[in-house]
């Protein structure tokens, strides 16, 4: 038996041993495991070791606070910021929960609240280093800089050997444009450490700035991609200036070296897909940007992009339907309306393509007011000046007096935030991480993963157990079933079978059929035959014998919840399997799915109470578009089941798909807490920070 697999029996062995009845759960022995786990940096594991003490006795403030530290690592920063509050109502003397959560409110810019956090912190411990930095960088980020800089300069004091006070005072004194003071703090951090990456990162923004010092600027991003080999943004940033040195082999590589350390990374995807285009390489181009919009459909900088390749090679159907979605997005944008003025031309659309260019003509001489919450699509827009990343404003803030509501743009400003390239404006380094979370191995936030939904829950004999689920789903139907012992194999359920089926599981399943078929020829006909030979006929893809097995089944027993629940599962995968795989969202018509979904609302009406049911109809109703719809059934699903860690993902994918990230984030970071590992690289990868 493998090392994995002798620990992963071991840890369910474990589980079971302690976890039995919840009464008898030993809270301090759980505590202590769960405190193991993190250390060895599984942190979602160890989450699951917290909610188990958490639900047991909810008065404790010490595993929330420890459940706020993993979240913290994960980069839940919403799901550690209320952990860390619970764990303070609870305990408002742990001055680290205090610091945790002003941690996680500053990575979700809420920064005046961290800033309090923060105090609270320095009223006790007024040489805290860590603590003191953040401060300063969140007052930096609130432009309350007559607080930063005395803050900074109380730091440089207290640690005149500590680079960072230095590189941060260095970016506060280049937005108040004392760009003398700024050079001498850079200088004063190399002097520290030649390693203090911030400095080189700051003083290459310089050199743009005072000259466009292309050649200089990229000497110091050399340094700094050496300093840290692994930071895709660096490798993004250094790109942009390699491209600005006319040298598009070298930030050609470099897009492919930040892609290769972060295969989701949509800038440098985006990016490279513009330089493609750049070049002519077309197809590629399209391709790259269809990376970034399965990552982020709503990316409209990639939209707008994609739409013109697409007219190029003549596909003028999804090129205006690209365009279609960022006008309705930027309906002041003049150049979108051009752009589809000329291909509806090429169409042959003249009527139409008349009425886009009128109001282009019309719009053309207008500013364009954005929303401030309004996202491009790409993090991060390359500003006028070309600034790598000195500093950290963006668009969108939650505090309110940070940003104004609009941004007034020129169409001309506009139309270059679509068509430019994009750099990483936050590879500053701020350095805050938690103490105890330094030196993060297993961030599973950082792995690629792909970005679907979370699939259906299917009635199955085979499954496999993990760390974080050890048990199928439960159905009362389906155990009430088991009960009777008169199938020949145990039902179980799971949205991920075991992959574990072979030539010796097919062979018995037809043996099973047999014996199915010998019985039924036999003997007076039964719903429970049909329905047991209707499980074989699943189990080998045998859709459609399926189905009429269980239809035979409902004839003889019409109140049958669970034959119901088989046939619309059948059903479904009928479609699926015609689809080649589980599809993307949008891709299967409703009527495709419309027995599936007759079946699973009779379901409902035998067995109201059976949240599987629910969640099932919200996949459905997902993968074929009806996105409202869905959600009605993802919440009815976790009414009925509140810690439906599934139901809780798909309905945040669905919200993020729809555009609402302030709705979409709270569930994702729910679903996260519930064992759903993909919610990690999800509330990262859309920016829930």
């Amino acid at each position: 038996m493998s090392h994995r697999k002798s620990r992963l029996l071991f840890v369910i062995f474990l589980i079971g041993t302690i976890l039995t009845g919840r009464a008898q759960i030993n809270t301090d022995q759980v505590m202590r495991i769960g405190a193991n786990t993190h250390y060895f940096e599984d942190y979602v594991l160890s989450i699951q070791y917290f909610n188990q003490v958490i639900s047991v006795n909810p008065h404790l403030a010490r595993p929330y606070f420890y459940r706020a530290v993993a979240k913290l690592n994960l980069d839940d920063y919403i799901g550690a910021e209320e952990d860390a509050s619970l764990a303070l109502e609870r305990n408002p003397f742990i001055m680290d929960a205090y610091e945790v959560r002003g941690i996680a409110r500053q990575s979700l810019r809420k920064n005046k609240a961290a800033i309090e956090d923060y105090d609270k912190v320095l009223e006790m411990q007024p040489d805290s280093r860590g603590v003191l930095f953040n401060k300063a960088i969140a007052l930096h980020d609130t432009r309350d800089t007559i607080g930063a800089a005395k803050t900074f300069d109380l730091l440089i004091r207290k640690y005149p050997k500590f680079e960072n006070a230095y590189t941060g005072r260095a970016r506060l004194r280049l937005e108040m444009k004392d760009t003398i003071g700024a050079k001498n703090d850079i200088e004063k951090a190399l002097e520290i450490n030649s390693g203090a990456i911030n400095a080189y990162i700051l003083r290459a923004d310089i050199s743009i700035k005072s000259g466009k010092d292309f050649e200089s600027a990229l000497a110091d991003m050399d340094m700094a991609v050496k300093i840290e080999p692994q930071h895709a943004g660096l490798y993004i940033n250094r790109a942009y200036l390699r491209y600005m040195n006319d040298d598009l082999r070298g930030a050609f590589e470099d897009y492919d070296r930040a892609i290769e350390i972060d295969p989701v990374n949509t800038i440098a995807i985006f990016n490279r897909g513009l330089l493609r285009a750049e070049v002519h390489d077309t197809n590629r181009a399209i391709e790259d940007f269809t990376k970034v919009l399965d990552l982020n459909p709503n990316d409209y900088k990639t939209l707008y992009n994609r739409s013109i390749l697409l007219a190029e090679i003549g596909d003028y159907s999804n090129a205006i339907r690209d365009l279609d979605k960022v006008i309705d997005a930027f309906p002041d944008f003049a150049a979108a309306y051009f752009l589809r003025f000329d291909i509806k031309r090429r169409k042959g659309d003249i009527r139409s393509a008349q009425k886009d260019y009128d109001h282009s003509l019309a719009l053309a001489k207008t500013s364009v007011q954005l929303p401030a919450d309004r996202q491009f699509g790409i993090d991060d827009s390359t500003p006028d000046d070309g600034t790598l990343g000195g500093s950290t404003q963006s668009i969108h803030t939650t505090d309110s007096h940070e940003s104004p509501e609009t941004i007034t743009e020129t169409q001309e400003q506009v139309k270059r935030r679509f068509s430019s390239l994009t750099t990483v404006s936050n590879n500053f380094r701020q350095d805050m991480d938690y103490s105890s979370a330094s030196d993060i191995r297993g961030r599973v936030q950082d792995k690629d993963m792909r970005v679907e939904l979370e699939p259906y829950f299917l009635i199955t004999y085979y499954t496999s157990p993990t760390e974080i689920k050890l048990n199928s789903e439960y159905i009362r139907e389906v155990d009430d079933l088991n009960a009777t012992r008169l199938l020949r194999f145990v039902l179980q359920v799971a949205n991920r079978e075991s992959g574990l089926n072979g030539p010796e599981t097919d062979d018995a399943h037809r043996s099973s059929i047999e014996f199915y078929n010998s019985y039924i020829a036999n003997h007076s006909p039964r719903a429970i035959d049909y329905l047991g030979r209707a499980m074989d006929f699943i189990t080998l893809k045998n859709y459609d014998k399926a189905i009429t097995d269980l239809s035979r089944a409902i004839e003889l027993t019409p109140d049958f919840a669970v034959a119901y629940l088989l046939r619309a599962q059948a059903s479904y995968l009928s479609v699926i399997d015609r689809y080649g795989s589980l599809p993307d969202l949008r891709t299967i018509p409703i009527e495709e799915l419309r027995d599936a979904l007759d079946d699973i609302d009779r379901v409902i009406r035998l067995s109201p109470t059976m949240p599987v049911a629910a969640y099932n109809k919200g996949v459905m109703l997902a993968e074929s578009g009806a996105y409202d719809e869905a959600i009605k059934a993802f919440s009815r699903a976790i009414e009925l089941k509140p810690d439906f860690g599934e139901a809780y993902y798909n309905r945040g994918f669905v919200y993020l798909s729809l555009g609402d990230s302030r709705k979409a984030f709270p569930d994702l970071s729910r679903s996260g807490e519930l064992g759903i590992v993909p919610s990690y690289s999800l509330l990262k990868r859309m920016g829930a920070q």
